[in-house]
């Protein structure tokens, strides 16, 4: 006969040897079993736990249904980043995890998961994905909790690359100016542009005589698509202001893009881009990444990425006492303590120029 408690469900050994509980939920009857009767118990608090909070059981319902879900109904992600996040999600969660059902997917199975992964850097990245995920599954009440809040969270420090010299700099100006991808090169270093913001930057946005760039949007290639999505935050519509080197690499851009155009003929392809291949068409940017790469080892100068100009840029800057409020807003950052955050190793000397400032006022002052 069934074991009963009040408000506790029922609990009793089926003729077939299982152990059956049983509780009512919201007016619904739901039923679980189990080999032993300690098992079952376990199973029997867990609807209890649902009975007392109002969440539903998972059910049958897996880690693959739950990312499907969330990436779907996600209106707030831009359809590149989407994009990125499920290409993370198939090379490394899917194949592991992908079938396990969510009442499956405890603290320990996702922390040995963790550790199977080949770096620190994708288990910090996965951990944030799917965190994000399964708060929504709890916002959803397809769980209790987020299993990934008793993990212990991959730790990650990204290795801070040491940034050209100014010899090098002058170096690769100088050695790289026949090369066709130059005037990009030399505008993401002059204005500190991520590569998506310079490859999609078109010629209406050059204003101001050609001493000036606005950025409002960034180029991707999903698919077999080009897509041109908005910056990632407000902060990162701006207009930049072109040094020399700025205004001579557009003026170079142009000519170049000119002359492709003339060979092209019909085979053009008009898109108004400032930076396009020789018939017009918009860039990859592993294309730019992979050349870049090659002309520094033709240079002997060491490797950098186009993100690498970038915060040479920044780096350059700061280090010339430039604030940092104009080095944040010159680079598009949502605030002034990203730039400090990233960019530290670079404010080390601003204190010695700091206390040079002030004895330079206290002697005009007559001190």
């Amino acid at each position: 006969m069934p074991n009963k408690s009040p408000g506790e469900g029922t609990l009793f050994q089926r003729q077939d040897g299982r152990w059956q509980a049983s509780i009512q939920v919201n007016g619904v009857r739901k039923t679980v079993y189990a080999r032993s009767e300690r098992e079952a118990r376990q199973k029997l608090r867990t609807l209890q736990k649902q009975a007392d909070t109002g969440l539903p059981n998972p059910g049958k319902r897996t880690l693959d249904d739950l990312l499907d879900a969330w990436l779907e109904s996600a209106h707030n992600l831009k359809p590149s980043t989407r994009a990125k996040y499920a290409s993370f999600l198939d090379a490394y969660v899917r194949p592991a995890l992908g079938d396990v059902r969510l009442s499956k997917l405890t603290p320990d199975r996702i922390q040995r998961f963790y550790a199977a992964l080949p770096t620190p850097s994708v288990a910090e990245r996965i951990h944030r994905l799917l965190h994000r995920a399964f708060a929504v599954a709890v916002l959803w009440r397809w769980l209790a909790e987020n299993p990934c809040d008793r993990v212990v969270k991959p730790e990650y420090r990204t290795e801070r690359k040491p940034v050209w010299s100014q010899d090098e700099l002058q170096r690769f100006f100088e050695g790289a100016t026949d090369h066709w991808l130059h005037p990009l090169w030399a505008l993401a270093i002059v204005t500190g542009c991520r590569l998506g913001e310079l490859l999609a930057l078109h010629w209406t946005d050059v204003g101001f005589g050609g001493v000036a760039i606005t950025i409002n949007k960034t180029l991707h290639r999903i698919g077999d698509e080009w897509v041109f999505d908005a910056p990632k935050t407000a902060s990162a519509v701006r207009t930049i202001i072109l040094p020399a080197e700025g205004i001579k690499a557009l003026e170079c851009q142009h000519a170049q893009q000119e002359a492709w155009q003339e060979v092209a003929g019909a085979e053009w392809e008009t898109w108004g881009s400032v930076f396009t291949g020789e018939t017009g068409k918009p860039l990859f940017h592993s294309t730019v990444q992979h050349a870049l790469k090659r002309e520094c080892r033709r240079l002997d100068l060491p490797p950098v990425t186009p993100h690498g100009l970038r915060h040479l840029h920044a780096s350059l800057l700061l280090s010339e006492g430039v604030p940092v409020t104009a080095v944040s807003a010159r680079l598009g950052h949502a605030n002034p303590g990203i730039t400090m955050r990233v960019y530290a190793h670079a404010l080390k000397g601003q204190d010695s120029i700091a206390a040079k400032a002030i004895d330079r006022v206290l002697v005009q002052s007559g001190y």
